[in-house]
């Protein structure tokens, strides 16, 4: 284990440029977006060290103090929603909004399901409205996740 120590004393620089790429890569391979603070926040660490001798506790705090701080920066900064409001391509049921369909069944409390090329969706209407099987209905919304918000269509 001492060893693995004095490796890190005299390659500190080596050592968090090596965490950052590995990071990195991992973040390009699943392409979630918030490894990419943690990849950074190392890199920052590996320059750091290069400047000034830190040691390895101080390095781990300092780590763990631009991880945290960063992700919260770009949590405020760069919401999700935003990133939503372009449009995702994966987005199956998003993509689903401003659609027309057809009531498979006659909808009961304000719950049924529609049927959209070729595929069928939990759906609510708005309140107070009723549909019969096999009107048409248009996509407003989507709530719950899964669950499409429709009305009747106008045509």
């Amino acid at each position: 284990m001492d060893g693995l120590f004095d490796f890190y004393a005299a390659h500190d620089f080596w050592v968090w440029t090596g965490l950052a790429a590995a990071i990195l890569a991992t973040e390009v391979a699943i392409g979630s977006g918030w490894l990419l603070w943690p990849s950074a926040s190392a890199a920052a660490v590996g320059v750091l060290s290069l400047l000034t001798p830190l040691g390895l506790p101080v390095a781990l705090f300092l780590f763990a103090v631009l991880t945290i701080a960063s992700t919260l920066l770009a949590r405020r900064y760069f919401p999700r929603s935003e990133m939503a409001a372009a449009g995702d391509i994966n987005d199956n049921v998003g993509r689903l909004v401003g659609q027309e369909g057809q009531a498979v069944q006659a909808f009961l409390g304000g719950h049924g399901r529609i049927a959209i090329d070729g595929k069928e969706w939990a759906a609510e209407l708005e309140e107070g409205e009723t549909l019969a099987a096999g009107q048409d209905v248009r996509v407003v919304g989507v709530t719950g996740g899964t669950r499409l918000r429709v009305r009747p269509s106008s045509s």
